[in-house]
């Protein structure tokens, strides 16, 4: 299997929605990392899984979306918790879209802080 992993960073702010959030209920940022990992058993006829400049751009899109924005106030957060675990679903269904025939599988893996992550796999 091969993979290949592009990363951004980029700040955004949130605010919990649960009962009970404690301070996580006020707006806050955070500083979000963010990797996207392709895997896929074929290489294309150039020996490539994907062209890296194609999943940078669609990165490029992906943090030019999200940063500096509310994450509550956007429409595919509408009624949703805006939990790392919903944003990384989300991020893996905007890029997937876009990747090539032979990504068989992509993972969305996003770091909230230093010690907190949460991924997402889907099939492409």
């Amino acid at each position: 299997m091969y993979t290949v992993t592009v990363s951004r960073d980029f700040v955004a702010q949130h605010f919990l929605t649960v009962p009970d959030p404690g301070p996580e209920g006020e707006v806050h940022s955070h500083h979000y990392e963010l990797a996207a990992e392709c895997e896929g058993s074929d290489l294309n006829e150039y020996g490539y899984l994907l062209d890296i400049d194609d999943l940078t751009r669609a990165l490029d899109a992906i943090e030019e979306r999200y940063r500096d924005e509310l994450l509550n106030d956007l429409e595919e957060f509408s009624g949703l918790n805006p939990s790392v675990e919903h944003f990384c679903r989300i991020v893996a269904d905007r890029l997937a879209e876009d990747l090539a025939s032979e990504v068989e599988t992509l993972r969305v893996k996003i770091h909230e802080d230093e010690i907190a992550w949460a991924a997402y796999e889907r099939a492409v």
